[in-house]
């Protein structure tokens, strides 16, 4: 058939979206494939796929639905010409493909987080979902439920996607030197959390935690549209939470943590789980979506929404230092068993080859 002209295409992304498909960029491009990203100006400045081997494309698909979404169809449809399979990332940019595509063009669509709007925002999303699930080829989801509910929307192919633990680099200072800047006491201990500030992530549960004393120093490394919600409440409630901003030193911060909490009201395969369990940092979080499937007996699961449940697991794991090194070294077995980027290539490259033929008939 010859190398394969792959285009990817994603939203507004700042996080794990965007580091997928970087992966494949560089996965792919390293394979001989002809690769061109699609996606808003400002992934390819934080992302930098341009320079990973592949063609970037500006269409500017923001993170929800617009008017301004046909003009991202039109731009798109003409950017898709003489390409051989479309691979889409996420729900909006699965939707600006399904209409955009080319006829008789694949199109494979990675669905890497279920929609949790209600009300009218849930009934403006329903239609999209299901168009999405069963315009596309074949449907990659990142858990087990998301699988089972592009099955429910209609998805003729629906898989479970692999997708691999990103490598961190090694931590750059000490835990010393870190937990100095932050301002750590000796002898307090540090929980860490990582993510958008999003209602999802459910950073919320961390400011309502009662603490006992020492009260740990709560540290959210992390950007998004809930930072003046959090920190008004942080004010107001003279909770011990320190709002750190956009960090790009996670390797350095996971060192100097005590324990990681993920407080969310859903994931997938949360990159952040992986790199924790795969540094050996011991992981407290709650048991939604992908979460459990993802850790195992790597870490300790709570019902989300439980802030007692949640606090009360968290002051023992910290009272008993033999639980947490025994549950770091857990985490670290269960990331040894995780899939690698090789499989996660593997997978893809065999399902666009399968519609590519499917194409040809």
């Amino acid at each position: 058939m010859g190398a394969a002209r792959i285009a990817l295409v994603l939203a507004s992304s700042t996080g794990g979206v965007g580091r997928h498909v970087g992966m494949l960029v560089d996965g792919l491009a390293g394979r001989g494939a002809d690769v061109s990203v699609h996606g808003p100006a400002a992934t390819d400045e934080q992302f930098g796929f341009a320079g990973r081997g592949a063609r970037f494309v500006p269409v500017e698909i923001p993170a929800s639905p617009q008017p301004g979404d046909v003009l991202a169809v039109r731009a798109l449809r003409r950017a898709l010409k003489n390409v051989d399979v479309i691979h889409a990332h996420g729900l909006r940019a699965g939707f600006v493909a399904a209409l955009a595509r080319p006829a008789g063009t694949p199109l494979v669509v990675t669905w890497h987080n279920l929609v949790l709007a209600r009300g009218l925002r849930a009934r403006l999303y329903g239609p999209l979902e299901r168009r999405v699930a069963r315009s596309a080829d074949v449907g990659l989801g990142v858990s087990t439920d998301l699988v089972e509910r592009i099955r429910e929307l209609g998805g003729r192919d629906v898989r479970l996607a692999l997708v691999p633990a990103p490598v961190l680099p090694p931590p750059a200072r000490t835990r010393d030197e870190v937990r100095e800047e932050l301002g750590v006491e000796e002898g307090r201990p540090l929980v860490l959390a990582v993510g958008r500030l999003h209602p999802q992530k459910g950073f919320e549960n961390l400011v309502a935690a009662r603490w006992s004393e020492p009260q740990p120093y709560v540290a959210i490394a992390g950007s998004g549209p809930s930072y003046m919600t959090l920190a008004q409440r942080i004010s107001a409630e003279h909770a011990p939470v320190h709002l750190l901003g956009y960090r790009e030193d996670v390797p350095d911060l996971l060192a100097a943590a005590d324990l990681v909490v993920v407080t969310s009201v859903w994931e997938g395969q949360p990159l952040f789980v992986q790199e924790t369990l795969a540094a050996g940092v011991p992981l407290l979080a709650t048991s939604v979506g992908g979460i459990p499937e993802v850790v195992g007996d790597g870490a300790r699961l709570v019902e989300p929404h439980d802030v007692e449940g949640f606090t009360a697991a968290a002051e023992a794991l910290l009272a008993d230092p033999q639980e947490l090194a025994a549950l770091g070294k857990r985490g670290q077995a269960r990331a040894a068993t995780w899939p690698t980027e090789r499989d996660t290539l593997d997978q893809v490259e065999a399902v666009y080859a399968q519609v590519r033929a499917s194409g040809d008939r």
